[in-house]
C-alpha cells in the first residue's frame, strides 16, 4: 500500500489550502484522528458519507509521507482503515482533485485511485 485517500468538501479543501494543514472534520474530530480509505475501501467511503454530495476533493496522501502518526485500525465490516492522529499538513499531499458525481449519480472514482491489485 503507498497511498491513502481522503474526501475533503470544497471548505475544508480551502482550509488545508489556507491554512497548510487540515485538523479534521466535524466527524475526524469527534473520533479523534482523521479519517482515511484505501483505494479499494475508497467506493464505500463515498457511497456511505458522501451520497449525492457535490463539491468534493479527493485526496492522495502517500504512506510514507504521513507513517508516523498513522494506525490501521478496524472499522467498517472489520476492514482495517488507516486513521491518521494529528493533523493532514498540506505538504503530505501528493495529488489533490475535484470528485465529481457520474451520470448515476454516484462518485465517479478516477483511475489514479482505483483500486488495482488491490494496491493504490
Amino acid at each position: 500500500m503507498t497511498e491513502i485517500f481522503k474526501i475533503l468538501t470544497e471548505d475544508e479543501h480551502d482550509e488545508l489550502r489556507r491554512l497548510g494543514a487540515f485538523q479534521g472534520s466535524a466527524a475526524d474530530i469527534a473520533d479523534g484522528f482523521i479519517h482515511f480509505s484505501t483505494a479499494a475501501q475508497l467506493p464505500g467511503t463515498a457511497a456511505k458519507h458522501f451520497a449525492g454530495q457535490d463539491g468534493l476533493w479527493l485526496l492522495a496522501v502517500p504512506v510514507a509521507a504521513v507513517e508516523a502518526a498513522l494506525e490501521w485500525e478496524p472499522a467498517r465490516g472489520g476492514d482495517l482503515f488507516p486513521h491518521l492522529y494529528g493533523a493532514l499538513r498540506a505538504e503530505a499531499v501528493a495529488r489533490a482533485e475535484p470528485l465529481p458525481l457520474g451520470p448515476d449519480g454516484r462518485h465517479a472514482i478516477p483511475g489514479w485511485a482505483s483500486a488495482r491489485d488491490g494496491t493504490a
